[in-house]
């Protein structure tokens, strides 16, 4: 194969992917899918379930014990005591000193376990949260998809009353031409078209916006070749409405996730108050200190041991030729001995528990435990009201899905009616026996019906939708 044949091949398979990703028609799952993977508002859930993960790390930490290391360095510049003679002279001396503290709780009124098993309550409630709003985002996503299914149609009906009146205007002029019928009635019939035009564009605006709208939920950017496939039905695949309400209300009590976050919050609320009650208990700590440090003068010299008495040492004094004898002299305080020396003589340690009983702090943690329990009563109070809400919400739907079928069932027998009419009124038009008025009418009448259809076969396949969810049925299968 040549280099041009090659580079012709390569165009090709461009310009079909091109092609391909311009015409790709989405389907509801696709929809679906796509936003719960790219949703702002669940991205945004995503970080709260991270935050709960970090608290629950705070919270394990607390079982673990504390280590705090400390130095410092200081310079006394003026009259200072004499670091071996003990007399007041005016000399710069420095100190150094470092250290660790160790510090475990051993037992803190079970305020650690109480938040530890509120953390692992918190990560539970935040993914109930990211479920919910998942679920919103599908319901919204299915809503949006129907919606643009329903605009699609309603173009359709618009144009094509808009080609028929134009083949009638047509007619008319034939008509006009003969002296069949008058010419007012002509003008009526350019009125009509005129009228048909407008339809048909505020038609086409309302599917583009409707597109936006999906396009948003799924932060898609060039929602002007953002299309949807066509091939939706009404039809209840899952025979929903043979489900009682009652049956559904049991089903949707054991998986809606607005009980389950009620529920957890209770036992959060619960857990809070426990933690506020272990502030009336006794705490104890254990504790482990290391420490040492390190003197400077700037006077000092040098040190030696004291041949004549072990027990101390002489100091030679900068400026003099006089030892001076300091009786059970510690070298570490000068800076005769190396650093490392002074460092390892002069270490120290202490260890021991702290026992510490509240007798009284302001009430605060009385006001605490208070606070807790309404808290708490809220939290009950919020369950209830999450059951009551859901028991009318699933009745609510199973009625509007009721309403709905019906609905949807009559605007079909109104169509039939309605077009029988316009054939008829069509008929009588043609051999100049309905005047323009009366025919315009019936055809308003014919597409008033069709649309009725529409809106009818939608908000039922919507409201059908929301049935299912209410029953365990999600809106895509995983």
């Amino acid at each position: 194969m040549g280099k041009r044949s090659f580079l012709s091949l390569i165009l090709m398979l461009v310009f079909s992917i091109t092609i391909q990703a311009q015409s790709k028609k989405w389907t509801l799952e696709e929809c679906v899918k796509y936003a719960i993977q790219n949703n702002i508002s669940i991205k945004q859930t995503e970080l709260d379930s991270k935050t709960a993960a970090i608290d629950k790390k705070g919270a394990i930490g607390n079982f673990l014990p504390s280590l705090n290391a400390n130095a410092s360095h200081s310079w006394n510049i003026g009259l200072n005591q004499d670091i071996t003679t003990g007399l007041l002279q005016n000399k710069t001396t420095q100190f150094t000193s470092a250290g660790a503290n160790i510090g475990i709780d051993i037992y803190k009124g079970l305020q650690n376990q109480n938040t530890l098993r509120k953390a692992n309550l918190s990560i539970v409630a935040a993914k109930y949260q990211l479920q919910k709003m998942q679920e919103d985002v599908a319901l919204n996503v299915a809503n949006a998809f129907l919606q643009i299914l329903f605009n699609k149609e309603n173009l359709k009906v618009q144009q094509e009353q808009l080609g028929i009146n134009q083949k009638q205007y047509s007619r008319s002029e034939e008509l006009v031409n003969a002296g069949s019928i008058p010419r007012g009635d002509l003008l009526d019939i350019k009125a009509t078209v005129a009228s048909n035009n407008q339809n048909v564009i505020s038609a086409e605006n309302a599917l583009l916006i409707s597109k936006l709208s999906l396009a948003q939920l799924l932060q898609l950017k060039e929602f002007e070749r953002f299309d949807i496939i066509d091939d939706t039905n009404a039809k209840d695949e899952n025979n929903i409405l043979a489900q009682t309400p009652a049956a559904i209300y049991d089903k949707a009590k054991e998986n809606k996730i607005e009980l389950k976050i009620a529920k957890t919050n209770l036992e959060i609320a619960e857990k809070n108050v426990a933690i506020a009650k272990g502030a009336f208990q006794p705490t104890l700590q254990g504790f482990y200190s290391f420490s040492s440090r390190v003197a400077y003068s700037d006077r000092i010299i040098g040190v030696q041991p004291n041949t004549s008495n072990p027990t101390s040492v002489v100091g030679y004094v900068e400026g003099t030729n006089q030892n001076v004898l300091q009786n059970n002299f510690s070298p570490v305080l000068g800076n005769a001995l190396p650093f490392w020396d002074q460092f390892s003589n002069n270490k120290g340690q202490s260890f021991g528990a702290q026992l510490s009983v509240p007798i009284f702090n302001g009430f605060s943690a009385r006001n605490n435990v208070e606070r807790s329990k309404v808290s708490l009563e809220k939290s009950k109070i919020a369950l209830e009201q999450q059951d009551l809400d859901l028991q009318r919400n699933v009745f609510t739907a199973f009625t509007d899905a009721k309403g709905a079928l019906n609905a949807h069932e009559s605007s079909i027998i109104a169509l039939e009616s309605r077009q029988e009419a316009y054939n008829y009124a069509k008929e009588k038009y043609a051999v100049g026996l309905m005047n323009s008025f009366d025919f315009n009418q019936s055809q308003t009448l014919l597409t008033n019906a069709q649309s009725e259809v529409l809106r009818t076969k939608y908000d039922y396949i919507f409201k059908i939708k929301i049935l299912e969810f209410y029953f365990g049925i999600p809106i895509i299968k995983n």
